[in-house]
């Protein structure tokens, strides 16, 4: 992906050498604890949620570990350095081309933020980790990564390259977008009364769209800066099927779970990743309106 050469957001908040806070160990430590972690993100509606729960508790328990202050960071070398420029980068292209679309539709694009960070982060929808991955609070319009999960993407998930790492942005970015289009209310009310299987169905829709609107940015910024080179589609194809419900949960399960599903299966993935890809059309976007079983 060709992206050198270009500036950078001014809508950055680097939170990489913030001190993290040092907080009480995990009952029953080592092994147990980390079962305790997996059972969680498994088994749970909202694992994020219970386990700020989980760690909340033990602070109240006899014996728990009171925070020790707080954990040096280590130092930002030359190579996070780059990276981070490259997530500048991707974030001002983001800023151009959806500002460019929302004028043709006679609206104004709020610009979010991008917080980078490490291990830990603090925002307005709460504590999270860097294990929860790159995240969009609609809250207070912030993208948050810690840019190790690009390592994780390279190592554990088998999608490395430079526009997957884009891919990764782009979509963040397009949760931003649903927001503004009230997409984002729209879900949360409709699951306020709807079963929880019905509420994962909606979650899946949401995050179809967000890669929809992933290839959108791709298709114009491609076709502004000729961004793509050989191999960058190959890329992004890769990330959207690495981050399938079904890929994720037959790796940590073995078998997987439909009706637990949240993101969509990696095909479905990809399939709305391309098609924003080919159209570049915000019509054909509304995820919301065709057939569940047609996702």
């Amino acid at each position: 992906m060709r992206w050198r050469g270009r500036r950078g957001s001014e809508n950055i908040e680097d939170r990489r050498g913030v001190p993290r806070r040092r907080g009480p160990a995990l009952a029953g430590g080592g092994i147990f604890g980390l079962l305790l972690i997996v059972a969680v993100l498994l088994l749970a509606d909202n694992p994020l949620a219970l386990l700020q729960q989980i760690e909340n508790a033990q602070q109240n328990l006899p014996g728990a570990q009171a925070p020790a202050g707080d954990a040096p960071v280590g130092p930002i070398g030359p190579a996070e350095d780059e990276l981070a420029r490259f997530v500048s980068v991707v974030l001002r292209d983001t800023e151009d081309v959806w500002t460019e679309l929302f004028r043709r539709a006679g609206q104004n694009y709020r610009e979010p933020t991008l917080v980078m960070f490490r291990e830990q982060v603090r925002s307005a929808c709460g504590f999270q980790g860097a294990a929860t991955g790159p995240f969009y609070c609609p809250s207070d319009e912030k993208v948050y990564i810690d840019l190790s999960f690009y390592d994780d993407m390279k190592t554990q998930l088998g999608a490395p390259g430079v526009f997957a790492q884009a891919y990764v942005i782009a979509h963040e970015v397009g949760h931003h977008v649903q927001n503004l289009l009230g997409f984002s209310d729209e879900v949360q009310r409709r699951r306020a009364r709807a079963s929880q299987a019905e509420g994962n169905r909606l979650s899946v829709r949401l995050e179809l769209q967000a890669d929809f609107f992933a290839g959108v940015w791709a298709h114009h910024a491609d076709r502004r800066w000729q961004v793509l080179e050989a191999g960058d589609i190959e890329e992004g194809l890769r990330a959207a099927a690495a981050i399938g419900d079904d890929r994720l949960q037959r790796k940590s399960r073995g078998y997987v779970v439909p009706e637990s599903f949240t993101h969509g299966t990696s095909e479905q993935r990809v399939r709305w990743f391309s098609k924003g890809l080919e159209s570049g059309r915000l019509s054909d976007g509304n995820t919301f309106e065709v057939g569940y079983s047609d996702l």
